[in-house]
This record gives C-alpha cells, sequence and structure tokens, in this order.
C-alpha cells in the first residue's frame, strides 16, 4: 500500500526522481522505445466492463489521450527493492525538525483529529514524514495509467513484451516474472477498481489523480482499496481528497485505529498495528523512532 521519498532540503523528492532516472536508464539500455499505445489495454476495458462498469464510460475514459500504456513504470515495480530505501534519512536532525514544525503548522488539524480517533498525532506525522516527506513528494504518474498498464499484464503477449524491455542485468528469472506478473495483475486490477469507484464517487477525473510507481496515492500513500476502507473527510468539506493533509491525517488514524490502536498502548501492539501499514520491520521502527524524537 505504502511507497517512500524523501531527503534532505530538495533531496525529499531524491528518491522518486532516482526511481524515474532508473525508468530511463534501464529502457535506454535494453534499447527500446516505449510509445502510448492504447491496444495493450483493450483486455482491462473488457474485464471492467464485463465487471459492470458503464462501457461508454469506460471506453471514453481509455481513448483519452493522456490514458496510455506506461511501461517504463511497471519496469520500477519489478525492479524496485524495499531493502534499497535509506529509511534513516528520517531520523536525522534535519527530518525531525522539519516534522515538529509541521505539527506545529497543523496543530489545530491533528490535535482534532487526535482526540477523534485516539491516534498519536507524532506517529501520524511520521508516517506523512516518510511515505511523502510531508506531501513533498506524492508521485507523478497518473494513477490511472500505471494500475491499467499492471492489470494488463494477464494478456500473455503483453507481458512478454514487457519482459523483453527489461534489459538482462535486471532480469530476475522468467519464471519468478511469471508468477510476481501474474499476482500483481490481479492485485492492480482490484486496485484500479477501486479508483474508478473512489473517482465516481468523489466526482473527480480518474485520468488527474497523481500516483506512485505502484499506483499509491496522495499524501498518506494509500492504496485505492484502502481509500475505499479507510479514507476519511478531515476537514468537513464533504468530499474525501487523499491530497489534502487533514484528509490524509484522518485516513491514517482512522486506518490504525480500525487495525486496533487504542491510546496507552504497549510498544509491541503498537508495532504490530503499523506493520498493517507498510509490512517492514524497518518501517515500523523508523516510524516509532521517529514519533519517539517528536517528543523532545
Amino acid at each position: 500500500m505504502i511507497w517512500h521519498s524523501g531527503k534532505r532540503g530538495t533531496n525529499w523528492i531524491i528518491f522518486a526522481v532516482t526511481l524515474l532516472v532508473v525508468g530511463y536508464l534501464i529502457l535506454a539500455e535494453s534499447g527500446a522505445t516505449v510509445e502510448s499505445s492504447k491496444k495493450p489495454l483493450s483486455s482491462v476495458q473488457n474485464r471492467l466492463i464485463a465487471d459492470g462498469f458503464d462501457p461508454t464510460t469506460i471506453k471514453r475514459l481509455y481513448s483519452r489521450p493522456q490514458v496510455s500504456f506506461e511501461a517504463d513504470g511497471v519496469i520500477l515495480l519489478f525492479t524496485y527493492k524495499e531493502a534499497q530505501v535509506d529509511y534513516g534519512q528520517f531520523t536525522n536532525q534535519w527530518s525531525i525538525s522539519k516534522a515538529k514544525d509541521y505539527i506545529q503548522k497543523n496543530k489545530a488539524d491533528l490535535t482534532r483529529i487526535e482526540k477523534a480517533y485516539g491516534v498519536d498525532k507524532k506517529v501520524i506525522t511520521a508516517i506523512l514524514l516518510v511515505e511523502t516527506g510531508l506531501g513533498a513528494s506524492v508521485g507523478t504518474r497518473s494513477a490511472l495509467n500505471t494500475l491499467s498498464t499492471i492489470a494488463a499484464l494477464t494478456d500473455p503477449v503483453v507481458r512478454n513484451n514487457l519482459w523483453d524491455l527489461i534489459p538482462d542485468s535486471k532480469k530476475i528469472s522468467r519464471k519468478k516474472f511469471e508468477q510476481r506478473a501474474t499476482s500483481r495483475s490481479k492485485w492492480a486490477y482490484e486496485e484500479l477498481k477501486a479508483l474508478l469507484k473512489y473517482s465516481s464517487r468523489e466526482g473527480v477525473d480518474p485520468a488527474a489523480i497523481p500516483g506512485s510507481f505502484a499506483g499509491a496515492v496522495g499524501v498518506a500513500q494509500f492504496m485505492p482499496t484502502s481509500i475505499l476502507a479507510y479514507g476519511k473527510d478531515g476537514n468537513d468539506d464533504g468530499i474525501v481528497d487523499m491530497l489534502n493533509h487533514a484528509d490524509s491525517m484522518a485516513s491514517i488514524a482512522n486506518f490504525l485505529k480500525s487495525h486496533g490502536w487504542r491510546p496507552g498502548q504497549s510498544r509491541k501492539k503498537a508495532e504490530k498495528i503499523i506493520y498493517h501499514y507498510n509490512h517492514s520491520s524497518y518501517y515500523v521502527n523508523t516510524i516509532l523512532k521517529i514519533s519517539s524524537r517528536l517528543k523532545g
């Protein structure tokens, strides 16, 4: 559900930029050129229509020039490794200072949300810090294109074409690739359906929603299924907007509360709950270390 970015100063967005550069290098190394294409997404459109989405709406959406198959981002998803993320960057003095400033700036919203959900505002802030550098880097890719592209990998022809675009130096075994492509395409299709339901519910253009290279959305980097399940209107404007800080704060708090967060709980319990947000012990320990440092 969660993907990461951030570093010191202008480097808040360095991780996202690095992923973008790596994507171009991978394509350059392969000697391939990925052109925008509608055809690889035909099977996705057919599945959506078969699953009850309005045919006219779907066909109109996928005929728009900004909606296309984007292989470079998907290649990143197949080469990204969680272990490569430098979580230590978020616990240095500069990052902690920025987080403290953020708490002061958003004190009213954070205090109100903490009271409403019983979730420590320092933990909420720590998650926002790690996820997007407190909103500095929410992703620049089209969440719709990303999820549609991954979902299209159920088609053997599309999957084979993507394999050919990955240079040999970046390839995992073909067997592992096939396994991951099959699993991730099923996952992405469910997220794609959730994105379309969310955008319809909130009256927003699905093609205009920015996301990470895996389709995570907003300041809190929620996947669309999590937005539907846990997204909250934190500023009482009648809309769940994951690019809005108050909405993202409330959504994080609701997620953690729904997974068992209670005031005064033990660290061990907190670890288990945060682990639901991101299945990485390194991530969990970083969040709790940041929140602890924010007390001072």
